[in-house]
């Protein structure tokens, strides 16, 4: 597996979550009630997994490699867009958790505050993902030598590790599975 596999694997899972995500929309556009727990386990997946572990893969990782590989972070392949981006996307995560904890206080503006950061998130990220895979990673692809694809791999295994911890990625896939039965994400 090359370090671009693996992320496109993970963009697969944030899709999924994504799709969970507008599943959730779904039902409190309807007018029914969603588990706190379920909207905790999103936040957790968002600031944890995505956030944390994900978004650092190709920030402290990936990305300063392709700057050495001869990428430029600006005026090519938008790699400063992307970092920017991630920014956004932190926001983004913030304002879903101060609309959680307003929907659990049951205020009407925590439903609506959670339905616009969710169509937001959908959408920037959707466009993200779409750039990092079909224009950047393939980039890497190319510049890379096998070596130090080998190397970005075992940096990435590190920075999960030091993030998250041996165990949680795979509690992350059974939080997918249980919620994507749940809120049927196949939106």
């Amino acid at each position: 597996m090359t370090p671009t596999e693996q992320l496109k694997n993970e963009h697969e899972d944030i899709k999924t979550m994504l799709s969970i995500m507008k599943g959730v929309c779904k039902k409190l556009s309807s007018g029914e009630e969603v588990n706190p727990d379920h909207l905790e386990q999103i936040l957790d997946f968002l600031k944890t997994f995505l956030d944390s572990v994900h978004h650092s893969k190709e920030a402290e990782v990936l990305y300063p490699a392709l700057e050495q590989a001869g990428i430029p972070r600006h005026g090519g392949p938008p790699i400063g867009v992307m970092l920017m981006e991630h920014a956004i996307i932190s926001n983004l995560i913030k304002g879903f958790d101060d609309a959680i904890k307003e929907y659990k206080e049951k205020s009407l503006n925590g439903t609506s505050k959670i339905i616009q950061t969710v169509t937001e998130q959908a959408k920037l990220l959707e466009r993200h993902i779409d750039i990092e895979n079909n224009v950047i990673y393939p980039l890497g692809d190319a510049r890379l030598t096998h070596e130090k694809q080998a190397e970005l791999l075992r940096e990435f295994e590190k920075l999960e590790k030091e993030r998250i911890g041996a165990d949680k990625h795979e509690e992350f896939h059974q939080i997918i599975g249980r919620l994507k039965s749940i809120y049927d994400a196949q939106n």
